[in-house]
Parts: structure tokens; sequence; C-alpha cells
């Protein structure tokens, strides 16, 4: 289905550089040109400065009428060539073999100050082939979590896209009841997701198999484009990835919600922010989405869905590996070990270094991990705050009674953690590093402030019943920086009360 977009012929040359459109060089079937529905009043909520800077694009242009008109899909510049993207899935755990951008469409490619290159992309920008039964818009709310998310994982150091930009529309979308429209712009290294695979190897089209699998080799993982094995190494190359992304998921508290195969960035982002949060109170079993009713996704079930998620990716590539179908499942299977030894690798040494645990002569991998592990089960029978407990850690000194008092009230019983710290007191003092030292470096990967739930909960109240936005500039203000102490602002480390709790996210679709 094609449709010509409606263009921006009047845009100043230097407002915007020219879009690329390498994706758009590959066959037909692997998208649908089609144009954004135009909104009825779109207006410019948020604007990702830092990241505009970042890709080169002129800042007061994205905020005037021609770049808000841009953002909104009423008007393109001339180099746009919208797309929506061709894939399938496995959503929780059954295959679904026509998926695509329902509402998203991708604008084309730029090349930020660092030489890479980014897709743009406007999520909630109506109906294309892919839509099905859905409307092919955008709520405000899941669009202001989805900015706030990524912004926070920007701010944490974790590999994510991000939104550039917010534009209501003006026009209500129709959930369970209306609610105001937004078109948020996404800026991502690709949108290319284990599901794209899954769409062509599922119809037997290894042509387009091998056609994307050489254009992932050249767009993310150029080295291997001259190995003696490329299709190996690049499934090698991705499961490590996202072993050790979801590894660094799991050192700050993050749980997904919607962990399937098409929200699997090939890149090694964090890509589609639905039914995600952030826990509270450690507890392995923790599950947010409202329709994860079995925990598939749930926190401590990452990992292995991690790799769930990649040996479909695998079966997908049989085909390039070797002729021999047994060979090329041995030789799957050899790369999939790149998950578990990224995922452990990261995993591992992350939670040794939340605990400011050095590896030295005389000390025990084995027996530091079973005290980070005995810590982990006492913050769980215990109901501990998970990020406040390990912010309250570095600024902990073990010799000094009293600073462990932060920590302590974290627990239902205080006891359960000094039976704790007494081995934890023993470990660094087989340390040869000042306290001053390893507070620093606890500070650094253990953040202070979370977008918590109840806090996202209340910029999404304040944004769309009284069109506040107060709150979230706040929010960001804090997500964004998480290492820093941000005196005035304490209120927002604090979990919430009772009555503020949200133990449901939704997808907003």
């Amino acid at each position: 289905m094609t449709t010509a977009a409606p263009r921006l012929a009047t845009a100043p040359a230097a407002a915007i550089p020219p879009f690329e459109h390498s994706y758009a060089t590959l066959p037909e079937r692997f998208f649908a040109r089609i144009a954004p529905t135009p909104v009825r009043a779109p207006l410019l909520l948020r604007l990702n400065l830092p990241l505009a800077a970042e890709l080169g694009l002129d800042a007061d242009w994205l905020a005037g009428p021609h770049g808000v008109a841009m953002c909104a899909g009423n008007r393109l510049p001339a180099s746009a060539q919208p797309l929506a993207m061709a894939y399938a899935g496995h959503q929780y755990g059954q295959f679904v073999p026509s998926l695509g951008d329902g509402r998203a469409l991708l604008l084309g490619e730029v090349i930020d100050h660092a030489g890479q290159r980014r897709d743009l992309q406007l999520k909630g920008a109506g109906r294309t082939p892919f839509s099905r039964s859905g409307d092919g818009r955008a709520v405000l709310g899941p669009m202001l979590r989805e900015y706030i998310l990524g912004e926070a994982m920007q701010g944490l150091g974790i590999p994510t896209t991000r939104a550039l930009a917010v534009v209501a529309t003006g026009e209500p979308v129709l959930r369970e009841r209306p609610e105001p429209g937004a078109v948020l712009t996404r800026v991502a290294a690709s949108h290319i997701r284990v599901g794209t695979f899954e769409y062509f190897a599922r119809r037997g089209d290894l042509d387009a198999v091998r056609t994307l699998a050489d254009y992932v080799i050249d767009r993310h993982f150029p080295a291997l484009t001259e190995h003696a094995a490329p299709y190996v190494e690049l499934l090698a190359a991705i499961a490590a990835r996202q072993g050790e992304l979801i590894a660094r998921w799991l050192l700050v508290g993050f749980i997904h919600g919607v962990l399937n195969t098409d929200n699997v960035a090939l890149s090694g982002e964090t890509i589609d922010f639905g039914p995600c949060a952030f826990m509270d109170r450690y507890d392995p079993n923790q599950v947010y989405s409202s329709i994860d009713h079995f925990g598939r996704y749930a926190y401590a079930q990452q990992p292995s869905i991690g790799l769930w998620n990649l040996t479909q990716l695998a079966n997908c590539l049989l085909p390039l590996l070797d002729p021999d179908s047994e060979a090329a499942k041995a030789q799957a299977r050899g790369a999939l070990e790149a998950y578990g030894r990224a995922f452990a690798s990261a995993y591992a040494g992350g939670l040794r270094a939340k605990l400011g645990l050095l590896a030295a002569a005389g000390t025990d991998q084995d027996a530091d991990d079973e005290l980070v592990q005995d810590l982990l089960g006492r913050m769980a029978a215990h109901h501990a705050d998970f990020t406040n407990t390990f912010r309250a850690l570095s600024d902990a000194r073990p010799d000094q009674p009293h600073t462990l008092a932060a920590v302590r009230t974290q627990f239902d019983e205080a006891a359960a953690f000094d039976t704790w710290a007494e081995d934890w007191r023993a470990r660094l003092a087989r340390q040869a590093e000042p306290d001053a030292a390893r507070q620093a470096r606890m500070r650094t990967v253990n953040p202070a402030f979370i977008p918590r739930n109840h806090r996202v909960q209340q910029v999404i109240d304040a944004a769309t019943e009284r069109g506040d936005l107060a709150p979230l500039e706040q929010l960001l203000s804090v997500v964004s920086r998480p290492y820093d102490d941000h005196t005035g602002l304490a209120a927002y480390r604090q979990p919430p009360q009772p009555h503020e709790v949200v133990r449901q996210t939704f997808c907003g679709t």
C-alpha cells in the first residue's frame, strides 16, 4: 500500500539534515510506504533538547511550526520517505505471523555527531497496512511514560531508544474511555527486531532472511563482514548484547513487562516501554503488566526469556549457518552460549560492584556471589526497597554503625540486615581501599533515583487531566541524572505510600 506523503518544501535547508534511507533500499516486501494521518491541532508538549543536539538537529526549528508539523505527521520534509516496517513475533509464547508497525512510521535516518546512524520514527501516526483492527493512534499517557523511561535508561547508562518529542494531537483516542492523543518521535539505532527475521523465516523466504542478515551486519556489526562464518558470529554478537542488556536491567530493578520477540531490538537497545516499571520492594516474582497473568515476564524470568527469544532468532538463521541441519543447530547452540557468558559476567560483576566488592588476591569470587545472594534473599523476605537499599549501602561505613541506620530501616526486621552486615564488614576489611573510594565507586552504580511507578502515574494524571506538565519536568530532572543527590528533591527517592501504589501498567493500544 503506497500513498504520497505531504511535503514541507519551505523548510530551511540547514534546519534539518536530509534524511537517509538505507532500510528503504531493501526489497519492497520489507515494508509498506504510507503517509502519516494528519492530526487536528498539534501542540508540542516536550522537546528533548540534549537529544536534538546529539542528532545535529536545530532545536529552534523543531520547536517551531515546521518542526511540530513534522513530529505530528502533518507535513514532512521533502527528504522524508515514511514507511511501516513488516515484522512478526511471538507474543506471550504464541506466534503471530504478521504484526508490523501498526501505528508507527519510519521517516528516515540521520547520522548523529558520533557518526552513528539513527532512525527517526513517528509513533501514533495513524493506520498502516499492519494496523489490523487498531486505530493507529497513541494515547498521551503511554507516550509520556516512554519519554520518561527512555530518559531514565539513558541516565542510568543502559542502551535505549529515546523520545525526541511528544506532540499532543488535539484529538481524543478511544480506549476504555476517550483519552487525549499524542504522537511520539522515537529515536533508535534501528527498529529491526527478532520478529523481523521471524516474519520472513516463517514464510520460507530465505532470500529475505539472508538480505536482512547482511543488512544487520553492515549496519550494526560491520567487523563481521569479512568473517569466515558471518551469520554464526552475528547470532553470537546479538546474543551477547542481549545478555548484557538484560543483566543491566536486573541491576536497577527494571521489568520490561512485555518481552515478546517483536520487542527485542537487534541493536541491543531497550525498546517499547509499554507495561514496564522499576521495582520498589525487591521481589523476584514481581509483575506489573496488566496482561501478564502467569508471570511469564516477571523480573526474575527475564534472563530465561531473553534466551528463549534468541532461540527463535537462531531458528530463523539456521539455513544460513550450514546446509547440514544438525551442523547448523550445533553452530547455533555454540553461538547462543555468548548470551549466558555476557549475562553472567555483567550480572554477577554488577552485583559485586553494587556492594563495593573488588576482585583481588585472597578473595573468593564464589563467596562474594554467595554474599550478594544472601542479601537479595533477605531483601525479598523482609520487603526491602531495591534502589534505596543499595544506595544507602553506598553511603555506609561498616565500622561506623550509625551510618547503617538508613539501610536497616529498609528491612521489616532490622536484625535480618545486621547479621548480613557483619559478613559484609569482614569482606570489605580484606580490601586495601579507603572507605571514601569505595563509597564513590558504589554511588556510580547505585542510583539514588528511578522513575518510580507512582511518580510516573502522577505525571500522566497531571498532564492528561489538568494539562499540567510541571511534574513531568521535575521527574525528568532527577531521573536523567539518577546518580546525583538532587538536594531538595529527596521526596522522589521515597517509595509509594500504600494509597499511592500502582500495581499494574498498560500497553496503551
